[in-house]
């Protein structure tokens, strides 16, 4: 029996009362207080989330620009200091290696952000396409991070800080904050479709910066928040999963990535010329989202009808705490992706009424 991973953080789980999960290898907390109500705080005021299990590798030297280009999607040369990116790392036939974060540092200085099944593999991955002037460096076991997410987000974290939180724009991130003596990167980024901030620490400074946020929170009701929040409000915003939207066998565009997928960039990336045809041609499947008409909850790996025919799968689903309404997310034959079109979900030996609805099911309110 191996043992499961922990993070920096592991040692204050028990005393704010989480249930503790196997989490691809890591114990990590599915929930402190109640998913629905961790969830609701993230929805209307904030909440705080150990997010140490993900990955952090270092790329620099003079050809980082022109390595990231061929091993990501994106278009990396549109990224200014201080600017982060959304991503992928594609194999050659348009298969998902993993959905990432890019942050720019400087001229020569990047940091990834990957998905923490995926740590081992990913690094193996870059190492292998490794070229030139790049040095990589996986560096998360020395790195925490915690996710400050909700509409209070800003003002909580301001409390702590003389930085200028507002001049953090969406998808920017400034480096060596002050929180109160601990040294952080800041940037407004996230996973749940709220405001906030993911926070980079020193894993030693990891406890401390949880407690400083949750005590300079606690006005506003900040509570801290486990998987379970996470894995719902990032499935009401229509945000992909790494193992269940994306895998090797679901390309970005199937998944409806297909923004984060620049196929038309001067540096050819891995994967690009199945994934420029699917751009042009379209795909043979299509990631859709379907609401419940039946009673009934689409769970991960329920298949899909329209009459006898198999359709689709379910890739994630579940009872929306925001929406009140059972929905799932669909990997499905494109043919039968139209919005409206009814479709049935075996539900354990039963087949239930769905119909297909727009996605995201949950968009934020923008001031």
């Amino acid at each position: 029996m191996c043992t499961l991973k922990r993070t920096p953080l592991f040692e204050v789980y028990a005393k704010y009362g989480a249930k503790t999960i196997d989490f691809g290898g890591w114990e990590l907390p599915v929930q402190f207080s109640s998913i629905k109500e961790e969830h609701e705080a993230v929805r209307t005021k904030a909440g705080l989330f150990d997010v140490s299990h993900m990955g952090e590798i270092e790329v620099k030297g003079t050809d980082s620009l022109n390595f990231l280009q061929k091993v990501l999607t994106n278009d990396v040369s549109k990224i200014k200091d201080g600017g982060a990116q959304y991503t992928a790392m594609c194999y050659e036939n348009g298969g998902t290696v993993d959905d990432l974060l890019v942050y720019r540092k400087g001229e020569n200085d990047y940091l990834l952000v990957v998905n923490a099944a995926n740590i081992e593999k990913d690094f193996d991955w870059l190492t292998s396409h490794q070229f030139g002037d790049v040095k990589l460096e996986n560096i998360s076991d020395e790195t925490a991070q915690l996710a400050l997410q909700g509409p209070l987000a800003e003002k909580v974290l301001q409390k702590l800080t003389t930085t200028a939180l507002s001049e953090i724009k969406f998808f920017k991130f400034q480096d060596n904050v002050d929180l109160k003596g601990v040294k952080a990167l800041v940037s407004r980024t996230g996973y749940t479709g709220e405001d906030g901030f993911e926070i980079y620490c020193p894993s030693e400074d990891a406890v401390m910066l949880w407690d400083l946020i949750l005590a300079a929170g606690k006005e506003e009701g900040v509570i801290p928040c486990g998987l379970g929040a996470r894995d719902t409000l990032r499935f009401e915003a229509t945000l992909p999963l790494y193992g269940q939207e994306l895998s090797k066998d679901i390309t970005p565009i199937e998944a409806g990535i297909g923004f984060a997928v620049k196929t038309d960039k001067e540096v050819e990336f891995i994967g690009q010329k199945v994934l420029k045809e699917q751009k042009e041609k379209g795909t043979f499947r299509k990631l859709v989202g379907i609401e419940m008409i039946d009673k009934g909850i689409p769970r991960h790996g329920y298949p899909v009808y329209v009459g006898e025919e198999l359709v689709g799968e379910v890739t994630t689903g579940t009872q929306s705490p925001t929406l009140k309404k059972n929905i799932g997310l669909v990997l499905m034959k494109r043919e039968y992706a139209d919005i409206g079109t009814e479709v049935e979900v075996q539900v354990r030996k039963k087949r239930l009424k769905a119909k297909v609805v727009k996605t995201p099911f949950y968009k934020r309110e923008r001031n």
